[in-house]
């Protein structure tokens, strides 16, 4: 199975609900990490604010951010290879990054509504 880690920029949160205003792809991609932890696909994510090391000690991640700065995060990393930066993975870049079934993604009903129409 492939492995996935993201390296995302200072935050107080993961989920993007904290603050004033809801960020709605931070919370895309809480929900749909969550949901993979469910069907035993495991995302790491490191938060700069709270495990700097993780971004010292990861030499690819080091030198992105030596380069162009924090503007570079959040860094997508499979199974060793900087795959995105800049921008958190859209669904459709998990399901062909991470080579799953759409369907791990997808809301329980969503899913089951997709099984029946197959």
């Amino acid at each position: 199975m492939k492995k996935m880690v993201i390296y995302d920029p200072a935050m107080c949160c993961s989920t993007g609900v904290c603050g004033p205003s809801v960020d709605k792809d931070l919370l895309r991609v809480a929900t749909t990490i969550n949901r993979l932890n469910k069907k035993g696909v495991k995302v790491e994510r490191h938060n700069l604010q709270e495990n700097p090391k993780a971004y010292v000690d990861n030499a690819d991640v080091n030198k992105l951010l030596d380069d162009e700065g924090v503007g570079v995060l959040p860094i997508t990393i499979v199974d060793g290879k900087v795959v995105k930066t800049a921008e958190y993975p859209t669904n459709e870049e998990f399901i062909n990054l991470l080579e799953i079934p759409e369907e791990y993604i997808m809301s329980e009903l969503a899913a089951k509504k997709a099984q029946v129409k197959k």
